[in-house]
């Protein structure tokens, strides 16, 4: 009698869920159509395997199947990333996280963003493009590494200069990390999201990918418009003004300050 008990339902649903959202992370990277090919290549390797058990066919698919694992590792190591980073940066999990750490001194962040926002201001008049990214709880060390470290004070004439047209560093992405400029001339993921509006260009691209992969805030000035925007959590906010994109940097870094003081 086939014995069919509470754990058994337990492990189907734990699979299923599993799957599901291996299934939305293969989506959003458009790589649906090799999910459903590895999907299709495990089933007939269960049938012949297990139910028709073909002993030298199912051997074959046995050594590519333990072959495949680390070739998946490698062709989907970005999608991997970004499913364990997605994973820590639960708030259930944040908050075991944050047991384990003591909060940093809060300081003066709300007027360390004035020379940054005077600096966005400033190239939004002349329509100067610059795209900025703030570190905060997800550490960009492998985007740094991409680019030139200047390690320098948040200064908006020092901004401004590294993005002015002439520069060699402003065409990449300037990142910021406590407070001060960590380095320039970066090089941040393009989102391949399809509903991106048509009338904006890759640095908005960019900035929205930094923003899906890490939970860091991107700020850009369009050379073409002259309008200011931002990407958070994979999410636009289009054609800011001064005093908007303040208030919205003001929220972002109370939100952090307020998190690292939760226990």
């Amino acid at each position: 009698m086939f014995d069919f008990g509470i754990k058994d339902i337990i492990d189907i649903l734990l699979v299923a869920t599993m799957l599901y959202y291996i299934y939305r992370l293969m989506r959003e990277s458009r790589s649906l159509n090799v999910f459903i090919g590895i999907m299709l290549f495990i089933l007939v390797w269960l049938f012949v395997s297990q139910i028709l058990e073909m002993r030298l066919l199912g051997s074959i698919m046995d050594k590519l199947v333990s072959v495949g694992v680390i070739a998946l590792i490698i062709l989907f190591q970005e999608e991997i990333r970004k499913f364990f980073y997605n994973l820590g940066a639960h708030q259930s999990f944040r908050r075991v996280a944050r047991f384990f750490h003591r909060a940093d001194e809060e300081g003066d962040d709300i007027k360390e963003i004035m020379p940054l926002v005077m600096a966005c201001m400033n190239m939004a008049r002349r329509k100067v493009g610059a795209l900025i990214v703030l570190e905060r709880d997800a550490p960009l060390d492998d985007i740094i590494k991409t680019g030139d470290l200047i390690d320098a004070n948040l200064n908006q004439r020092l901004i401004e200069n590294i993005f002015f047209k002439n520069s060699p560093l402003h065409d990449g992405a300037m990142v910021i990390r406590k407070k001060r400029i960590c380095a320039a001339g970066c090089i941040l993921p393009v989102s391949h999201t399809v509903d991106i509006p048509k009338e904006l260009g890759l640095r908005h691209r960019a900035a929205l990918g930094i923003s899906q992969e890490s939970d860091a805030v991107a700020i850009v000035c369009s050379e073409e418009t002259g309008r200011i925007s931002t990407a958070i959590k994979g999410e636009f906010q289009l054609r800011l003004s001064a005093e908007e994109l303040e208030s919205i940097l003001v929220r972002e870094l109370k939100e952090k300050v307020k998190a690292k003081n939760e226990k």
